[in-house]
């Protein structure tokens, strides 16, 4: 064990998008703790996850690989007993690796390297249905009901995430934390859905301030076929403004709830003279499409869904300030965070660590970001590859998307059919399908969605003997 090993309090929450956070340039959402981490840290402006939805996108983190190599497919998908992970990896090198809330590890594990779980894991003790790409992409019986629920009040994840940020907070003002070096992941449900939140918080947002989503005229109609598919499938209307404006008021106070929260664990740290010792990180699971696009919730590959937020402050001021625009994604952070503790191992990570691009002494960082789609509200394999400034979207037996995030942030004009961009087209898709076959794919995500509903059927007495 290294004697420079720092301390790392690794923040992750659920389905924060971005763009919605004062750190990230909203002018509305109060995020007042976030902007501190940009100050004292560094943000990086182009992190994605590796999946766009809960359980594979924290077993793809927890273990720095892509979810093809792991079979992390969907929320029904528990990773395999034996993956080594980060908690591991640090534990192995002497940190004292813990868990305080949602991690949402599926099946009988629910540490995978931890030393203990301080809290709950809500999400990991529902059952989550199982996904059948038999059955296509059938509508909704009804509108989504998120906006429609979205008020001021509690709810189990509210109290569930009070507990979590609890134990984590008795976690750091243990005298037993100056023995060893130890790593806390505390991570919140919020500020995904339900889009409820306490009366303080859903004040801060008056309804008539609300900023609606930029969904230009016309551009619904003639959205990519993967994501009306989609649309209809989870109930994504057009919902009135006012239900609208009330989903983005929850959704907003919730990240301000959360906001509060990282305030918290920071001021404890600094109560405890542990702050200066301390890498601090935070980040998300994936994002919120909050009504952009016309859609809700995640599972696609719009900036809204797939980029997170991505911030890293380090003990000693290291780029404090410094704002980050090189693509990368979660397994790169896996890869810093066994990095920023000394793992000297052989365990093969798909990302890079990011330290010599905090540093500057990365002249040819990779550049890009891989994620892919394998879960419901969709029929087969989808994938993302984004390179520089361009967007490369795959979707197995739909037509290509080609977009330039510099020009287009929005995601409003396919480039993909437009003659001048057919050879960045090609020369994506085909980096993109040398190291991803999406029809081997395919046959393993069926294989594996029959063989758990098989497994679930038995399991629920469905299963009856043909006559």
């Amino acid at each position: 064990m290294s004697e420079n090993q720092p301390n790392i309090l690794l923040i992750m929450s659920d389905e924060h998008a971005p763009m919605f956070s004062g750190s990230y340039g909203h002018p509305l959402v109060q995020t007042p703790h976030m902007d501190r981490l940009a100050n004292d840290g560094v943000t990086f402006t182009n992190a994605y996850c590796n999946s766009p939805l809960c359980m594979p996108s924290r077993m793809s983190f927890m273990t720095g690989k892509y979810i093809h190599h792991i079979g992390a497919w969907d929320n029904a998908a528990p990773l395999r007993p034996d993956a080594v992970t980060w908690a591991h990896l640090l534990r192995d090198v002497g940190y004292d690796v813990v868990l305080s809330g949602k991690q949402h590890f599926g099946g009988m594990d629910q540490l995978h390297g931890f030393r203990a779980q301080l809290a709950r894991d809500l999400h990991a003790e529902r059952k989550h249905g199982l996904t059948d790409w038999e059955n296509g992409t059938p509508p909704a019986s009804r509108p989504w009901q998120g906006p429609a629920q979205a008020r001021p009040g509690t709810t189990e994840e509210i109290e569930v995430d009070d507990l979590a940020e609890t134990e984590a907070l008795k976690y750091l003002q243990d005298p037993a934390r100056q023995e060893q070096p130890w790593a806390l992941n505390v991570s919140f449900i919020a500020p995904h859905f339900p889009l409820v939140v306490p009366q303080r918080f859903w004040d801060l947002y008056p309804l008539d301030e609300i900023d609606m989503p930029n969904i230009p005229e016309g551009h619904l109609e003639n959205q990519h076929p993967v994501y009306q598919r989609m649309r209809r499938m989870f109930g994504c209307v057009e919902f009135p403004e006012e239900l609208v404006q009330r989903a983005r008021a929850g959704y907003y106070g919730l990240i301000t709830y959360l906001d509060e929260k990282i305030g918290r664990l920071l001021q404890t740290l600094e109560e405890t003279n542990q702050l200066e010792n301390t890498v601090i990180i935070y980040t998300s699971d994936h994002g919120e499409m909050n009504g952009e696009h016309g859609m809700w919730r995640k599972s696609n590959f719009y900036e809204a869904s797939a980029r997170v937020p991505l911030q890293i402050t380090f003990p000693d001021g290291m780029s404090a300030g410094k704002r980050i625009d090189e693509i990368v994604s979660l397994v790169d952070l896996t890869a810093t965070v066994v990095d920023i503790g000394d793992v000297q191992s052989t365990t093969q990570l798909d990302g890079d660590s990011l330290i010599p691009l905090i540093q500057g002494t990365a002249s040819d960082w990779k550049d890009f970001a891989f994620s892919e789609y394998l879960a419901h509200g969709v029929e087969r394999p989808m994938a993302m590859l984004r390179k520089g400034r361009f967007k490369y979207n795959y979707s197995l037996g739909d037509p290509p998307e080609l977009y330039d995030i510099d020009e287009d942030p929005g995601e409003f004009r396919n480039l993909a059919n437009e003659l001048e961009y057919q050879e960045i087209c090609n020369g994506m898709q085909a980096e993109l399908l040398a190291e991803w076959n999406p029809i081997d794919i395919e046959k393993q995500v069926r294989e594996s969605q029959k063989a758990r509903i098989l497994i679930d059927n038995v399991t629920q007495g469905q299963w009856r003997k043909p006559i």
